[in-house]
C-alpha cells in the first residue's frame, strides 16, 4: 500500500493527512506525531508530498472553520477489518451536531451485544474528524475516550453544537 502524506497546519495546530490511490485514509490527531499513521498502516510505503492532499486539506479546513458541515472527500476505509468497516459506516451515518453512545451504535449496525467490539473498533478509526468518532459517547453520557484527546474531542462537540457533561 502507497500512503501520500502531507501537512495541514490550521490555527497554530497540525495535522497529518494520508492519501491512497482510492481516497483519504489517514487523519492524525491535532499536534500528533508524524509517524502516527504507522499505528494504522504499518506496511505502508510513504510519499511526503507537502503539496498533496489538498482537497481533503481544504474541506477539512472548511469544516474546522465551521464553515461546512460535511466534508466530502473521497475515503479509503479498506484497510479495516469488515467488523471495523462496518462500525466505521454507522459512524458516517451519525449526523452533524448529535451524538449516540457505543450501545447505540452496536444496535444501529445490528449488533446489539458486541458493544465493547464496537468501541473498539471506533478507537481503530483512522480518519479522526472525518469519519466523526468524536460523536460517541459513553451510556453514561460522559465523552469517553478519543484518540485525538478529550480537549479535542470536546472542542468538536461544541463546534458542532452538541451539549455534554462539562
Amino acid at each position: 500500500m502507497n500512503l501520500t502524506l502531507s501537512q495541514l497546519t490550521l490555527a497554530h495546530t497540525t495535522y497529518w493527512l494520508g492519501t491512497t490511490t482510492q481516497g483519504l485514509a489517514f487523519v492524525g490527531r491535532a499536534n500528533g506525531p508524524a509517524n502516527e499513521w504507522q499505528t494504522f498502516y504499518p506496511q505502508a510505503t510513504t510519499f511526503l508530498d507537502a503539496g498533496g492532499n489538498q482537497a481533503a486539506a481544504q474541506a477539512l479546513t472548511a469544516y474546522l472553520q465551521g464553515r461546512t458541515q460535511q466534508i466530502n472527500v473521497p475515503l479509503d476505509l479498506s484497510h479495516g477489518t469488515t467488523f471495523q468497516q462496518l462500525v466505521w459506516r454507522g459512524l458516517q451515518a451519525i449526523p452533524y451536531g448529535t451524538t449516540t453512545t457505543y450501545t447505540d451504535l452496536a444496535q444501529q449496525i445490528d449488533r446489539p451485544t458486541a458493544v465493547r467490539a464496537v468501541a473498539s473498533a471506533v478507537g481503530r478509526n483512522p480518519l479522526l474528524i472525518v469519519v466523526p468518532c468524536h460523536r460517541v459517547l459513553r451510556k453514561d453520557g460522559q465523552l469517553g475516550g478519543y484518540r485525538g484527546g478529550l480537549t479535542m474531542k470536546k472542542a468538536l462537540l461544541t463546534l458542532e453544537g452538541c451539549t455534554f457533561p462539562l
